[in-house]
C-alpha cells in the first residue's frame, strides 16, 4: 500500500513538473533582449534561405543591390534588441527591398498569444491615405472635436504626407511597385504603422484644413488605452446566434450574392478564393443568375487578398470567353528545401511537392509544368454571357490577379476601380510557407513559385504595377464624407446608360 502511494505521488510531482514547465513556456516577455550575437545568427540564416530558396530575390532588385541592402541591415545590428524592434528596424525595411508581396515577416507566435486582445497607445488618428492626400477618418480621442472625419491633413510632426506615405511605404511589401495595395493598408489602420516606424510622442503637432478653409495647426495628445474611460464602459449589446446561424454569417462575411431586379443585374461580392464553400457558391450562384435571366453582373474583388488558385480558375471558367491558361511560366529555385527543411514549416511536404511536380528544363529552371501546360475552357452550363463588370483595388491580390489578368480585354467585361495590388506580369507564391527563425522565433514568408501570368505583359513599365483597371475611379473626398460606394455607383450608371442607350459614363 505505502509503495503504491510512494508511486502515485511520484506520477502527481512528475505531472506537476511536466505542468509547470509547460506554463512557463508560456509566459512571454516582450521587452527581453537578444544579444547581437543571436539576432546576426538568426538574420544570416534568413539571408541564407532567402539566396538559395527565394525564386524571385532579384527580380526586381538586382543581385548587387540586394546584397548591398543585406549588408546594410546586418550591420544596423550594433546592439542587443527587443523581438518588435529586430523585426521592425530590420526585417521589415529588408523585405521591402525584395518587391514581393508575400515576403513579408510577421511577429513570432509567442508575441500574438500575448498581444492578442490588447489594445496599445499609439498615434490617435485614422485616415484615408492616398498620392499626397490624409483625411481623418476616425479620432482615438474622442473628446477631439477639431479634427474629426473629413478633416485634411497637412502634416504630422511637421513632416508633409508626402513624407510620411513614403517613409511608411518603406516597412511594408508589394509586388514589384504596385503600391496601391499600401495606400489601402495605411488607411485600414495608419495608428498601428505610424507607431511601429516612428515610435510614440506624448504629443502630436498636426497640421490641417480648419472648417473655414485656411490652415491651422493643433497639439494632440497620443491616445492611451487605460485612459479611454468610454471604451471601458462600452457594453456589447451580445446577439444570440446558434451554431447554424453563426456559420452562415461567417460564410456571408467570405462570399454573398444579391440580386438587383431593378437594373437586372446580380451582385457577388467575392473576399477570398479559401474557405467559404466556394465551388458550391459558384455553382449555385451562376445558377441562379440563368435562371433569372440576369444580364449584368457586378463581381466585387476589391477585399479578395488571394488564396487558392484553383478556385480562382474555376471563378474563370465562369466568366471567360475564350479559353486560358493559368501562366505562361511556372517556376522554383530549388527542387527541396535542404538543407533549411526544418526552419520552414511544412518542410518535408513541401519538399515532396518540389520533387513530385516539377522538372528541370533547358533553361535551368524547375518548372511547375500543371500551371504551364493545361489549357481551361469556358463552362459549358451556367457560364455567365452577359455584362460582367469585376470591381478592383489594392487588396485585390495574387490568385484575384490572376483571374483580373485572364478576363481583362475581353468581350463584354470591364474592370473597374484602381490598380490591383498583385503584379500584372506575375507574382511569387503558390506554396507559401514561413520561415521561423530559431532565435527570435520571428517568421517570413517564402513563396516557392514564381508565376509569370498568361499572355504576359514586360516585367518593366506597366508590368511593375498592379493589373490595371479599363475605368479608373479613384478614391473620392466626396464619397468618404458622405459615406457612399463612388465605384458601385459608376458601374450603376454605366448600367444606366446602356440600358437607355446614353453615351458610356466617364466618372
Amino acid at each position: 500500500m505505502h509503495s503504491r502511494l510512494w508511486r502515485l505521488s511520484g506520477l502527481f510531482a512528475v505531472l506537476v513538473l511536466l505542468f509547470s514547465c509547460s506554463a512557463s513556456k508560456k509566459v512571454y516577455h516582450p521587452a527581453k533582449k537578444y544579444a547581437r550575437q543571436v539576432l546576426q545568427q538568426d538574420y544570416t540564416l534568413l539571408r541564407n534561405i532567402l539566396e538559395k530558396k527565394h525564386p524571385s530575390l532579384y527580380w526586381y532588385t538586382g543581385k548587387d543591390s540586394m546584397d548591398y541592402y543585406f549588408n546594410q541591415y546586418y550591420q544596423a545590428i550594433t546592439d542587443s534588441m527587443t523581438e518588435m524592434e529586430f523585426g521592425w528596424k530590420v526585417l521589415a525595411p529588408l523585405t521591402n527591398k525584395i518587391h514581393c508581396g508575400h515576403t513579408s515577416f510577421g511577429m513570432s507566435r509567442g508575441f500574438n498569444r500575448w498581444a492578442s486582445g490588447m489594445r496599445f497607445a499609439s498615434f490617435p488618428l485614422f485616415m484615408k491615405v492616398w498620392n499626397d492626400t490624409m483625411v481623418v477618418t476616425g479620432n482615438l480621442n474622442r473628446k477631439d472635436s477639431i479634427l474629426k472625419r473629413g478633416t485634411l491633413i497637412t502634416s504630422v510632426n511637421s513632416q508633409s504626407p508626402v513624407a510620411l506615405i513614403n517613409k511608411l511605404f518603406g516597412y511594408m511589401t508589394q509586388d514589384g511597385y504596385a503600391g496601391n495595395v499600401n495606400y489601402l493598408r495605411l488607411s485600414a489602420n495608419f495608428p498601428y504603422y505610424h507607431r511601429q516606424v516612428y515610435g510614440l510622442s506624448k504629443k502630436y503637432t498636426v497640421g490641417y484644413i480648419d472648417s473655414t478653409g485656411k490652415a491651422a495647426t493643433a497639439s494632440i495628445p497620443f491616445y492611451d488605452p487605460s485612459a479611454d474611460t468610454l471604451q471601458k464602459n462600452r457594453i456589447t449589446p451580445l446577439t444570440k446566434m446558434n451554431r447554424r446561424q453563426r456559420k452562415k454569417q461567417a460564410l456571408l462575411a467570405l462570399r454573398s450574392l444579391t440580386i438587383d431586379t431593378a437594373q437586372n443585374t446580380g451582385i457577388i461580392t467575392l473576399n477570398t478564393f479559401s474557405g467559404g464553400r466556394l465551388r458550391r457558391f459558384f455553382k449555385r450562384s451562376f445558377r441562379t443568375l440563368a435562371k433569372r435571366g440576369i444580364t449584368n453582373l457586378v463581381l466585387d474583388l476589391r477585399s479578395n487578398g488571394g488564396g487558392k488558385i484553383g478556385m480562382s480558375t474555376l471563378l474563370t471558367k465562369y466568366i471567360s470567353r475564350q479559353p486560358f491558361r493559368v501562366a505562361d511560366s511556372a517556376t522554383v529555385a530549388a527542387g527541396s528545401l535542404r538543407p533549411y527543411t526544418r526552419y520552414i514549416k511544412n518542410g518535408i511536404l513541401n519538399n515532396l511537392g518540389l520533387f513530385l511536380f516539377t522538372r528541370r528544363k533547358a533553361d535551368g529552371r524547375r518548372h511547375f509544368g500543371f500551371w504551364e501546360r493545361r489549357i481551361y475552357q469556358p463552362k459549358s452550363n451556367d457560364h455567365f454571357g452577359g455584362d460582367v463588370y469585376v470591381l478592383i483595388n489594392g487588396p485585390t491580390f495574387s490568385a484575384s490577379t490572376l483571374f483580373c489578368n485572364a478576363v481583362k480585354g475581353q468581350p463584354g467585361i470591364t474592370l473597374v476601380g484602381e490598380n490591383a495590388g498583385g503584379g500584372w506580369h506575375g507574382n511569387s507564391g503558390v506554396m507559401i510557407p514561413d520561415i521561423t527563425l530559431p532565435n527570435t522565433r520571428l517568421r517570413v514568408r517564402l513563396p516557392l513559385v514564381r508565376l509569370v501570368q498568361y499572355h504576359h505583359v514586360p516585367k518593366e513599365g506597366p508590368g511593375s504595377l498592379g493589373v490595371p483597371p479599363d475605368i479608373y475611379v479613384g478614391p473620392s473626398y466626396d464619397a468618404l464624407v458622405k459615406g457612399y460606394d463612388k465605384k458601385m455607383e459608376v458601374i450603376r450608371q454605366l448600367i444606366k446608360n446602356k440600358a437607355t442607350g446614353k453615351p458610356t459614363f466617364s466618372p
